[in-house]
């Protein structure tokens, strides 16, 4: 497998304090970026792309990752969930913090063709 584009994004939950939905915000923010097409360029099928979905949020396991595998139109996507974005505690102290979600997108091909 060979790396071809890294894409990055950010999504947030301001009130409910939804971990997955943070997430799935960063991921969309993420695809919405751009419009390549790289598959194309190389001339494999979109169904080839190897996707490796990084996700950073404070508590983990409070991501549902079964419920961000739609977001991905075609591709074979493999989620990693790891310690990071931000939990922002409400001025008044009580209440859900707003969760800040971060992504990497990596899309990678073999670029060995079958023959």
């Amino acid at each position: 497998m060979e790396n071809l584009l890294t894409e990055f994004g950010m999504g947030t939950s301001l009130r409910r304090g939804d971990y997955t939905e943070a997430a799935k915000r960063a991921l969309q923010n993420a695809l919405w970026h751009n419009s390549i097409n790289l598959a194309e360029l190389f001339g494999f099928p979109k169904t080839a792309m190897q996707i490796r979905v990084e996700i950073g949020v404070q508590h983990p396991d409070k991501v549902d990752i079964s419920a961000l595998g739609d977001i991905f139109p075609y591709g074979q996507t493999d989620f990693h969930v790891v310690q990071g974005g931000l939990d922002i505690p409400r001025p008044e102290g009580t209440g859900n913090p707003t969760i800040i979600a971060n992504v990497a997108l990596s899309v990678s091909f073999d670029m060995e063709r079958a023959e």
